[in-house]
Order: structure tokens, then C-alpha cells, then sequence
């Protein structure tokens, strides 16, 4: 076989499983061979589970039993050993699931999978190089002045959304050092009616208080030039799955949970509403601050250091 290989200039391995899986070396004939391998590339090809309805209803059995399609795997390969036709990888489980096109096992299964997620990725599945969903110019909390990162100055804040049913969403911005909270109503989660409310607030503001605005990696603000433009405040992004980058932010929006559960149609409140639940958190003690207020210490102009 490694002389075969040699002069083919294959894998010894590939020479040795073609020899397998066409009898071995007592019986394998090219020409049969050949229309073997010319009749397993035909397409369509009905999937494996398709094929093997016996194998079909143990794996859709065992699905219906909270196993995973890597148990099953694993449970039939010790089960009915090697060669067998009642083996099936957990990758063929999950493609017969997810795939719609397979019709093989019901979709309904999913629901008995730990995740119930009703897609699926690969593990080395990236968005690198797409420009879909991404945030175009963004600039990254990594060249943020030291000055913002430390604290030492205030009117820098972080932001971001909270959620409530029926897709419904509140914007919180939180003051740094001071801790101190606005809430923004917005009419949508789309870039364009976030930051359009987000710039109506700010304007309204007393110049100088708000000087840059660190946001979550989402696409929510990716209209980030018009905000700048419109606002003269800069927008630094947080890193993909980083809630502590924006650790203020995040503390606050736990706190809001007490207003706002979750589960709750967050359009039913108006702007006014907003502002008194703010008005709210604003006048509590937080430890962080040595059990002054967001208030106090924002009008008072004593910036924390922790």
C-alpha cells in the first residue's frame, strides 16, 4: 500500500481506506470500485438517517430522552461497534435537525437539546472580513484617552440598551465618576432612532457636561459620525462581549431592574417617566461614592476616583 501511495502520490492512509471500503485486498476490483464511487456522488443524496430508518428512530429516541447528538454518537459507536451500519456522527444529528432541506428528523426535537438555540454555528465561525453587521470607523475603547479610563476628569459616560418584551428598549447613560444616570426613551432599536433621540437629549444638556460616550459593540450606534457630528462627542466601542469594559454602565442597569423586570413593554413609559425614575436613582446613597449621591456629587463638580 505504501508503494501504491508512493506512486499516486497519496496518503498511504487513503490508499488503505479506498482498499477497505471496497473488500479488502482479496476482493477489491477497480472497475467495481470505480462504480461505486461514481454512484456515492450522485446528487441529491438522501441523507444517512434518511436511508436508515432503524438507526433514525433509535437516534429520534433517544433525542426525545434530553440526549445530546454527541451522546447518542458515542453510546451507539460502543453499542454496535465499528463498521456498523447503526453509527451515525453527532455532526449528521445536528445537520438532520437544523438543515430544513434534510426533513429527516422533526424540528420539534430541537426543543429537547440543552440550548434550544433554533440555529447553529460552527465553533470557528467568524464574522472576520464581513462587513455585514459591523460597525464601520469605530474607534476602540483601547485609543480612549488614559484620562477616561482613570477617571480623574468628569463628563465622560457609558452607554447602552435595556430590553423589555415585545422588542422594546430604553437607552441608559451613566456619568463615569459621578455615577450619575439618564434615561432616553427611543422608539426603536434601529441606528437611526436611537441616535436621533440620543442627540436630542444631549443638546439639551449644559455644555461641557457630556465630553465622550463609550458604548457597547453594537450596531444600535453605528450611525456614530452623525452623533459626533451633530453632538461634538467622540464614541469609543467596547470589545465584542466585554460588559466590564463598561462596568459603571452595566452596575446601573442592574439597578433599573427594580423599575424595569424583565418582561416589560418599556414603550408604555414617556420621557417624563423616564426622568423621574432617574431623578430616583440619582438621589440614592451608593457606596462606591462614600454614600453620597449621583446627584450630589455631579452637582457639587467632586469627581470619584474609584
Amino acid at each position: 500500500m505504501r508503494a501504491i501511495a508512493a506512486r499516486l502520490r497519496r496518503a498511504p492512509s487513503t490508499i488503505s481506506r479506498e482498499i477497505a471500503r471496497n473488500g479488502g485486498r482479496a476482493k477489491y476490483r477497480a472497475a467495481r470500485a470505480d462504480e461505486r464511487a461514481w454512484a456515492s456522488a450522485k446528487r441529491p443524496k438522501a441523507p444517512l438517517l434518511a436511508r436508515r430508518p432503524a438507526l433514525r428512530k433509535v437516534v429520534a429516541a433517544k433525542l426525545q430522552d434530553d440526549w445530546s447528538p454527541e451522546q447518542i454518537a458515542g453510546w451507539l459507536a460502543e453499542k454496535y461497534g465499528r463498521g456498523s451500519e447503526m453509527r451515525v456522527c453527532h455532526e449528521t444529528i445536528y445537520r438532520s435537525l437544523y438543515l430544513q432541506t434534510r426533513s429527516v428528523l422533526h424540528r420539534q426535537l430541537i426543543e429537547r437539546l440543552r440550548t434550544r438555540r433554533k440555529m447553529r454555528k460552527g465553533k470557528n465561525a467568524s464574522a472576520k472580513g464581513q462587513r455585514r453587521g459591523q460597525i464601520i470607523d469605530a474607534v476602540s475603547i483601547h485609543d480612549r484617552p488614559a484620562e477616561i479610563s482613570a477617571r480623574t476628569t468628569p463628563g465622560h459616560w457609558e452607554g447602552d440598551l435595556i430590553t423589555g418584551s415585545r422588542n422594546t428598549h430604553v437607552a441608559t447613560l451613566v456619568e463615569r465618576c459621578s455615577r450619575y444616570l439618564l434615561l432616553v426613551k427611543v422608539t426603536g432599536k434601529d441606528s437611526g432612532s436611537v441616535v436621533k433621540a440620543l442627540i436630542r437629549k444631549i443638546n439639551g444638556l449644559p455644555r461641557g457636561l457630556f465630553l465622550s460616550l463609550t458604548w457597547a459593540r453594537g450596531t444600535e450606534l453605528a450611525l456614530h459620525k452623525l452623533f459626533t457630528q451633530q453632538t461634538g462627542v467622540p464614541v469609543y466601542f467596547c470589545d465584542p462581549k466585554s460588559p466590564w469594559q463598561r462596568g459603571t454602565n452595566e452596575n446601573t442597569n442592574g439597578l433599573l431592574r427594580q423599575y424595569f423586570p424583565k418582561g416589560l413593554d418599556l414603550s408604555t413609559f414617556t420621557q417624563h417617566e423616564l426622568d423621574l425614575i432617574a431623578v430616583r436613582l440619582n438621589r440614592r446613597p451608593r457606596k462606591i461614592l462614600a454614600f453620597n449621591s449621583p446627584r450630589a456629587r455631579i452637582t457639587g463638580g467632586v469627581a470619584s476616583t474609584g
